[in-house]
């Protein structure tokens, strides 16, 4: 008599089993994002045509991700660059201020420039974004001398900056020149987690910076230890590559002359691309991985890290 309730025990169990499997990629099902990155030709740039957009592959979150657009960003491209200065280097930063104001002084005719200071976490401005390369010069200044720490960390400063970039021109270029020596001082080691480091990572690519960090030691005793160098290059190193920049150091002391850097910073200016993709989305907008390869004699920089949003957006 219970034979046939224990057969139709089975069938319902095995057709929840069946069941299974669809429900669960209900709940996995993801909707096609998209993403916006800009990429540095560092080698290649002789190529006749450029680089094709047929020579590249992209990966995104480590999957194969479909490029929707690959233009050349020339002089019509607008440029938002911000000088951020730690005001808390030391004072001989003064011997690098004519290299910083010649270099304000020849950024392409498309760019616009301002120049703020890492103060207590923030960014402060000495002037708005401004084509007038001649008043945002006069807005250099000595670090304050002697203050160790005034920035509290630079990575707080780069987070303000990410979050109250001042322009809302969603189509310039976002380009961040940091000097500093990078030591975080709120975690005084090499820890490639640094919640602050990580944050600013995250705060950066959401606002599309590209950040060039440029060593020079601040004013704490512990800033001027081989070990405070090492961790602080070292950090500067990680925030530029994840944003699609470049860091610049010379040993663990401080270079000659800003110059070179500055040379090469402006090289890459002229030599960017837009790359534009579709890739799978989860839920939400999301932070994602990002590598891209080129079948080509040439060498390409692109950020580690993208934003990814939902197609439409």
């Amino acid at each position: 008599m219970k034979f046939p309730t224990l057969k139709l025990a089975a069938l319902a169990a095995a057709g929840a089993l069946f069941a299974a499997p669809a429900v669960f990629a209900a709940d996995n099902t993801s909707m096609e994002g998209q993403g916006r990155a800009v990429v540095t030709v560092v080698h290649g740039q002789e190529l006749p045509g450029g680089i094709s957009q047929q020579a590249l592959q992209l990966k995104v979150d480590g999957k194969e991700s479909n490029i929707t657009s690959w233009s050349p960003l020339g002089p019509q491209s607008k440029i938002e660059l911000v000088v951020l200065i730690d005001d808390g280097a030391r004072s001989s930063l003064g011997t690098q201020l004519s290299d910083i104001a010649k270099f304000i002084g020849s950024l392409p005719p498309n760019a616009k420039v301002a120049v703020a200071y890492m103060i207590n976490g923030r960014a402060a401005f000495t002037s708005p974004l401004s084509n007038d390369r001649a008043a945002v010069e006069r807005q250099l200044h000595l670090p304050l001398a002697g203050a160790a720490g005034i920035s509290a960390s630079p990575y707080f400063c780069l987070s303000d900056l990410a979050k109250n970039w001042p322009s809302r021109d969603a189509q310039a270029r976002r380009e961040v020149v940091m000097v500093t020596d990078g030591v975080d001082n709120y975690n005084r080691r090499y820890d490639p987690n640094d919640p602050y480091v990580q944050a600013a990572i995250d705060d950066s690519v959401r606002a599309h910076l590209i950040v060039y960090s440029v060593y020079w030691t601040s004013s704490g005793r512990f800033d001027r230890t081989m070990y405070g160098s090492n961790d602080g290059q070292n950090l500067l190193a990680q925030v530029a590559e994840a944003t699609g920049g470049n860091s610049y150091w010379q040993g663990f002391g401080n270079p000659v002359s800003f110059q070179p850097y500055f040379e090469d910073i402006n090289q890459r200016l002229e030599n960017q691309y837009e790359i534009d993709f579709m890739a799978p989305l989860g839920s939400k907008p999301q932070m994602e991985s990002l590598r891209l390869k080129v079948n080509a004699p040439a060498k390409v920089e692109a950020p580690q890290q993208v934003y990814v949003n939902a197609a439409g957006e």
